[in-house]
Order: C-alpha cells, then structure tokens, then sequence
C-alpha cells in the first residue's frame, strides 16, 4: 500500500491545495462569455483553420486533414443510442484483448486496457503538473482512441463528459445504469468522505457497479494512492509499486459536490476567460486554492472510488477517458476562441519535468513524449510541439 509520502503526492497532483496563487483577473469584456458562447467561437476558428482562412502557426499539417475527414468528438450525452453502443462495444473489446506487456513484468496487466493503465502509472509524475500535462494526455487519450479503431473496429470518435452539463451527475446518460451507459453508480455501502484540506462528504455510492454495461467489471492493477475509507478493507496489492495482480471490483463514488460547487458552466467559461498563458491555465487547472477545488481534480473525485481516485491507476476506471477528454475540450476551447491570440496560445508551453522536483528541468517544446507498448505507429517519441493543435501533427479531430 502506498505510503505516506505517495498520498502527499497524490494531494500536490489532484488539485489539492497545492498553494496555488489566487485566479487573475478578468476583463469584464471576457466574463460576459458562457461556456456555449466560447465552444462556438473556438470551433468556428478552428474551422477557418481547417479551410485555409486562418492560421494557428502550425507548420505540420497534413493536407489530409479538412473539413471532410476531420473526426467530430462529441459529448456522450449527444450520441445517439447506437454510437454509445458501439462505444461500448470497442471499449468491451480492448477489455477482453491480452496484454502486449513482457510476460511477468507487470502481473496485473492482464488485458490491452491493461496495458494503458501500466503506461500511466509509470507516467504520471512526468506528467502532471509538469510542462506537458495537457499535451501528453492529448497523445494519450488519442492513442486509446486509435487502439479503439486500429485494434477492435471502432466506428466512432472519443466522447467527453460536459462537466457543466448533468445537474445529477447519477442519473446522467453516463452513470445512470442502463444499456447505453458506462455503467451505475457503485451499490451504495456506509463509507466516511475524506479530508484533502477541505471536508469531501462521502456520495451515494462507495460499493461494486452491478448496474450497467461495465458491472462486475475487475480491477488488477493498484491500489497505489486510494483515497476510499480505509473501513471499506480494499484489497492492497500484492507489489508495493502496484503492478502485482489485484483482481477486485470496481467501485464508484458517483457524487454531485464538485459538478454543483466547481464543475458549473460559470466556472468553465471563467477559468478559460481569466488565464491568458498555459502556465496559469494549467496550474489552477490543476491546483486547489482555499476558495476553490481545481477543476482536474473535482472531476476526478466526482467518480471516485476504486481506481477512480487514485491518481495512478485512474485510467481503470472507464469514465477516465470522458473525463479527460473533456480536459483535452478545455484546453482546446481556450486556444481556440480568440481569433487573435490562437497562433500565441496553440504555441504556448510552460512548466517543469516532474511534479515531485519542484526544482526539475523546464519542459522543452521539443521534448519528446512516450506511450511505451501504446504508442500508434510512427508516433514514438514525438516532440510536444507536434502535439499542440487538434488539426496537426498526428491529429484530426475538433470538438462539439
């Protein structure tokens, strides 16, 4: 089980008052801007982009990419019945696929979803609350993306989860339980909330997802940082680094204190309209202040449970990949929306190496980026810089 030092880590890395400085300042030109308004007019640039009209400054763009063959990403709740089937259908798929891992080295990646998990938990202190923590988990949600397409047929394209969208996030299209869902809530067992600076009340769930397309879904990897009441005796893993083999359930904390308090419209159109560079724009992405939880981390803990809340192993849980393709959506809408500013911001690149040096190296545009065993091909080590536009580089996707 991890120690005391990897749950400090786990506070500094999920937005948990990490000491950020206070929001800057906004002009009330920008604060009379919703969240609507803003996705309209980043994807109407984006659009000139596409045809020519307008330039980000990208100088790696592929003539293939235009109006044509862009991929649509939208959000789950918008998809019709059939498209969440077939998403259903392809992450089903990923699921039952074994692992290309080497044999023995990582027990606990049992299948290819497995296998994206491992990457992650190796990952993530180069890449949270570093330079490219937006962009790398561009490059990661796209490969997953792509593994869905290249290695179980996927017809579609990723969906998010609109934060501000579900006044009840346990009734939404994503947790409700039915055939087209990701699955319900977990059953609901007594559990205590938890204490990350601020009091986090305990949700309407805490117990195994028997509800849904992905009930009895098992868990092998992890824990490594949980954040569920001990009480509820979850089993530790048999590796102190987490990558023995664990098989349990998965478990969900589905809860509205984050998306009624952090997560509204309001707080995503001032957060994108109070951050003019990626430093700021990525730090109170991700760090709390005494008056208010990042939105990272609120999304986060608004699924909770087991691996939900565990900065590591996260990606087992399902929903990860709507979650952070809506952080993906954020940064998108916040490059995008202002005519004049997309070639300064689509360029912009700030921060260290490793969350847990404050001291590291700065990050490097040029830096290369790795997925190790999920890596699309030709895509190895490529430089962040590659990686800034939803149109260039190896992308061709915007957002709806």
């Amino acid at each position: 089980m991890a120690g005391t030092a990897v749950i400090k880590a786990l506070v500094a890395s999920l937005c948990l008052f990490s000491g950020a400085s206070a929001w800057p300042s906004t002009s009330s030109k920008r604060q009379t801007l919703g969240a609507d308004d803003i996705q309209k007019q980043a994807l109407a640039n984006a659009y000139k982009v596409l045809d020519g009209t307008l330039s980000d400054g990208s100088t790696n763009r592929k003539t293939t990419c235009n109006k044509t063959t862009v991929s649509i990403r939208k959000e789950y709740g918008d998809l019709t019945k059939e498209e969440r089937l077939e998403y259903i259908r392809a992450v089903k798929c990923i699921l039952a696929k074994p692992s290309k891992l080497p044999a023995g080295k990582y027990p606990g990646a049992v299948s290819r979803y497995d296998d994206f998990v491992v990457v992650h938990m190796n990952m993530t202190p180069s890449v949270h609350g570093t330079a490219n923590f937006m962009h790398w988990h561009r490059y990661y949600i796209w490969a997953y993306e792509t593994a869905l397409k290249t290695e179980c047929d996927f017809k579609g394209s990723q969906p998010y989860w609109n934060w501000g969208k579900y006044s009840d996030l346990t009734t939404s299209p994503i947790f409700n339980g039915d055939d087209w869902s990701l699955g319900g809530n977990g059953e609901y067992v007594k559990h205590v909330g938890m204490n990350m600076g601020r009091p986090i009340p305990a949700g309407p769930g805490g117990g195994c997802v028997n509800t849904g397309p992905f009930a009895n879904t098992t868990i092998h990897l992890g824990p490594l940082s949980p954040t569920m009441d001990p009480a509820l005796k979850i089993k530790a893993n048999p590796r102190s680094d987490g990558y023995g083999d664990n098989p349990r359930c998965l478990r969900r904390d589905v809860n509205n204190f984050f998306t009624t308090q952090y997560l509204r419209p309001v707080d995503m159109a001032s957060h994108i309209t109070s951050n003019a560079n990626i430093g700021t724009f990525q730090s109170t992405l991700q760090n709390d202040t005494p008056q208010k939880a990042a939105m990272h981390g609120a999304g986060h803990f608004s699924i909770w449970g087991d691996p939900g809340g565990d900065v590591y192993v996260s990606p087992a849980e399902p929903a990860f990949w709507l979650h952070h393709g809506q952080l993906d959506r954020h940064w998108w809408m916040w490059a995008n929306y202002l005519e004049k500013e997309i070639k300064t911001r689509i360029a912009q690149y700030e921060g260290g190496t490793n969350w847990q040096n404050p001291n590291s190296p700065k990050g490097k545009p040029t830096d290369p980026q790795w997925l190790d065993v999920v890596t699309p091909v030709g895509t190895a080590g490529i430089q962040s810089n590659q990686l800034f536009s939803t149109t260039a580089g190896p992308f061709c996707y915007l957002y709806e």
